[in-house]
């Protein structure tokens, strides 16, 4: 029998977004964001579900954090809804919605638990997608002012920052494919939504640098990995495509400050051009402390002619897959690191989330028994130890996610969480995942 075991200060987390969890949409001065009205639409979520109510996190946060000591986490990674400090994107701030994550950071820190905030998590202020939304450069300056408040209110306290969440999810799944909030169909619009979230975290980074505060500051990518399917030169270059789509396209440009040029012909060959200005490479370039990385899934990638944008098809192999119908791939966690460190250097790198949907039922005895998840941990723990003892320079691991919440265009259909939610009574029930999790905090790793 061996041992996976961690280091004694490597960080164990949860993460949440504010919309997926708060509920509270409309109280205290909040103001409607793009994903209030994209669940309003109808036919774009999953029996038109909305995060009116959603977990209740805002009235329920201390029985949250009571949820987080119990499991021993030494981090909880949570955003900051952007319409709760500004109703309409500028303009006046909303003191009570600083009031209400003040309340609880410092129950975080009251429970020994460091908050990890991330700045925007999708909920873009409706006023402003009114005015363009991220394809007008006037939204990076809206943000700008965002962050300094929350920056100054928190940067004594918080000692650890997310400027974006999956960049690629907020740009190409949402203006491209259009499944997510605004839900728009436009490769144009999509390129320069990416690249003005781009500029938008570089301008975020030198701000927090300028305020001399006392903590770390980075970005979260979603990263995935393409195998080619075969050997031949086609397939590789296919794999390669898909991959640099969601990786290159963003940790290039964010730790090398350009654009990977292979990618940048192909998308000129269908007459994509990104809206450069002087002196954004600089900007989006600038030295970040730390890199955050989600990663769920992977599989194998070939050469198809004129298939979807980069004349690739994914093929399945017989991997497993979760009840979204992601394969299970644990060991492209460790290939996609490993790229990672390789072509980028020893930046730390955390894992922002990871985590596996499954079709979880509370059973008669009471209890969530999710050992599909349960599995899923433990197959991707190993990675991560494998990661660790390559010397890939990985400090912390957050699950995704601490509750069932609202799964965005799937609305409550697809629970991630650890903790189970009734979405009729808000009841929270911890599940077996979580008591795994918990035992593995508790003794440093585990037997397998």
């Amino acid at each position: 029998m061996a041992r996976i075991s961690f280091p004694k200060d490597f960080v164990w987390g949860t993460a949440t977004a504010s919309y997926q969890i708060e509920g509270a949409y409309d109280e205290d001065g909040r103001g409607l964001s793009i994903w209030d009205t994209f669940a309003r639409t109808p036919g774009k979520v999953v029996n038109g579900d909305t995060g009116d109510v959603a977990c209740d996190s805002y009235h329920r946060y201390e029985e949250d954090i009571a949820l987080l000591k119990q499991l021993g986490v030494t981090s909880y990674r949570f955003s900051i809804a952007w319409p709760r400090i500004f109703p309409q994107g500028t303009g006046e701030v909303n003191e009570k919605g600083l009031d209400y994550y003040r309340r609880v950071i410092d129950g975080l820190i009251a429970a020994g638990i460091e908050p990890a905030v991330t700045l925007y998590h999708w909920d873009l202020p409706q006023a402003l997608q009114d005015k363009g939304g991220w394809d007008n450069r006037e939204t990076i300056d809206a943000f700008l002012a965002y962050a300094e408040v929350v920056f100054k209110a928190f940067g004594d306290k918080v000692k650890s920052w997310i400027t974006f969440n999956e960049t690629w999810c907020v740009s190409f799944l949402s203006n491209f494919i259009g499944v997510h909030a605004p839900g728009h169909t436009d490769l144009q619009l999509a390129t320069n939504v990416a690249h003005h979230c781009l500029v938008a975290h570089g301008r975020a980074v030198q701000l927090y640098r300028s305020l001399n505060l006392p903590g770390q500051i980075g970005t979260t990518h979603n990263l995935s990995w393409s195998e080619p399917y075969t050997t031949r030169p086609e397939d590789v270059e296919a794999a390669r495509r898909s991959r640099a789509w969601g990786n290159e396209w963003f940790l290039e440009p964010t730790l090398k400050g350009s654009y990977p040029q292979f990618m940048v012909d192909w998308f000129r060959g269908k007459g994509i051009e990104v809206p450069i200005l002087e002196g954004d490479m600089e900007t989006i370039g600038q030295p970040i402390d730390f890199i955050g990385v989600n990663f769920y899934t992977g599989g194998y990638t070939r050469y198809k002619k004129d298939s979807g944008l980069f004349d690739s098809e994914d093929v399945q192999v017989g991997f497993d897959q979760t009840f979204i119908g992601w394969n299970v791939y644990p060991e492209a966690l460790y290939k996609v690191l490993s790229w990672l460190h390789e072509e980028y250097g020893d930046i730390p790198i955390y894992i922002t989330e990871n985590g596996a949907c499954t079709d979880d039922h509370v059973a008669e005895d009471g209890g969530v028994h999710d050992a599909q998840r349960v599995d899923y941990y433990r197959k991707h723990f190993i990675q991560c130890q494998r990661l660790i003892d390559s010397g890939v320079p990985l400090k912390g691991y957050y699950a995704w996610s601490l509750l069932d919440n609202f799964e965005w265009a799937e609305g409550y259909a697809k629970r991630f969480g650890i903790v189970h939610t009734d979405y009729e009574t808000l009841e929270r029930t911890p599940k077996d995942s979580y008591y795994f999790i918990q035992k593995v905090i508790s003794e440093g790793g585990f037997d397998v």
